[in-house]
């Protein structure tokens, strides 16, 4: 089988699940069963969109805020949800004709609709059968914040990870039968047991000389390297406690610098400033950690939740409206404490230090939120899945005219 995974480099999440979605079919059906591509389809289609995801990323690193005006000119906009105004469609339908793919699994909130059109185009100019066209979402809530274009009822199959976006995807008109409650696609790191990560957290700690039986925090930070390490270790240095912090820096040496220097005048604060991560190392961090700080991204956020780790969303410059449904989520469970200022941050950090009964309820709040399923049963859905064909699909708004130039 051959899989053509769609992707974009707006955030840290949708990358992060075309790579585990890879590595889980591996393990799955086995080395050499599946040939993956996965394509940074925004990007590499045309400059235009190669701009928009520069945008987003700056925006996201500079203020997170004005990602309402950017998230809604996007809704409105509409960019693609039809084939015909795709631009640099030749391109991705040269791509089609050269690696002709069984199952396109789309990750992004902008690669379900026009896309799939064009794929489903191409396969009727050759005389093909169409390929499979599946939606992974990793989005945790609805509602505000929640792309539309996530959904197409067209599809031949959405994944949600939660209960609450499968119901989104019905409420537009998806058939049931074509949608799976799969729960999170994060890499198999993950997954292991506290019996295989202990022994990974001791030796972290003997190599970072930190101590296992004092409180850690650890700052996160994303792909895009949007973070506020210095504000926050800086308030953290004004508090009368002992902490450990670990700063992931990702590749900004700068932030690195700061904290080092940050380090030698604030004794009861030990630091340890680390550049990128893999997966396993990732998940031993998180692990090891007994707090975690991060963008209230669904990568992070699913994370924290898979391992039970106490989780404080960082809203420092504005919370995005992409993040607002994860925050939403974590509010409905009360399994995540919020942070607007490195104040604020400093108090829920303290908080959590000084009372076991926050941080044991946390935990246990946190096991409730966690969605059944494993990576690897949606691997073998997708696997089973059958093309159906927009002509099959009971659609809320009449059926599109022939040609699929009109997703809806």
């Amino acid at each position: 089988m051959r899989w053509l995974i769609l992707t974009s480099s707006t955030g840290t999440g949708h990358n992060m699940r075309a790579d585990s979605l890879a590595r889980w079919t591996r393990d799955t059906l086995g080395v050499g069963a599946v040939q993956f591509h996965t394509k940074q389809v925004l990007e590499d289609t045309h400059r235009v969109y190669r701009f928009g995801v520069g945008l987003y990323n700056f925006i996201q690193r500079r203020a997170p805020w004005l990602h309402h005006v950017y998230f809604n000119y996007l809704e409105i906009a509409g960019m693609h949800r039809n084939a015909g105004r795709i631009l640099g469609r030749q391109r991705f339908r040269t791509l089609l004709r050269e690696f002709r793919p069984d199952r396109i699994v789309s990750v992004h909130a902008h690669t379900n609709h026009g896309f799939f059109d064009l794929a489903r185009q191409v396969a009727a100019e050759d005389r093909l059968l169409p390929p499979t066209c599946v939606t992974y979402c990793g989005e945790l809530f609805a509602g505000y914040g929640f792309s539309r274009h996530w959904t197409n009822p067209r599809a031949d199959g959405f994944i949600g990870a939660t209960e609450e976006v499968c119901a989104a995807a019905r409420a537009v008109g998806t058939p049931p039968e074509r949608i799976e409650h799969g729960g999170f696609l994060l890499r198999p790191p993950f997954y292991q047991s506290p019996a295989e990560l202990e022994p990974a957290a001791d030796t972290l700690a003997r190599e970072l000389e930190l101590r296992r039986d004092r409180f850690t925090l650890l700052l996160s930070t994303g792909q895009a390297g949007a973070n506020n390490h210095a504000a926050i270790v800086e308030q953290l240095a004004r508090t009368d406690g002992e902490l450990q912090v670990i700063a992931l820096c990702a590749r900004r040496a700068d932030t690195a610098a700061s904290l080092e220097r940050l380090a030698a005048v604030a004794p009861r604060l030990r630091i340890r400033a680390l550049g990128p991560a893999d997966p396993a190392r990732m998940a031993t961090l998180k692990y090891f950690a007994s707090a975690v700080l991060a963008r209230p991204g669904t990568g992070a956020t699913s994370e924290a939740i898979q391992l039970g780790v106490p989780l404080i969303h960082n809203g420092i410059g504005g919370i995005m409206p992409q993040e607002l449904i994860t925050v939403q989520y974590c509010k409905q469970h009360a399994c995540a404490l919020t942070a607007r200022t490195p104040a604020e941050v400093a108090a829920a950090v303290l908080r959590i230090k000084r009372e076991p009964g926050l941080a044991e309820g946390l935990r246990q709040r946190l096991a409730v939120a966690r969605p059944a399923g494993r990576p690897g049963q949606i691997v073998e859905w997708i696997a089973r899945r059958q093309p159906v064909g927009p002509a099959n699909t009971a659609h809320p708004f009449g059926a599109p005219p022939v040609g699929g130039n009109h997703a809806p």
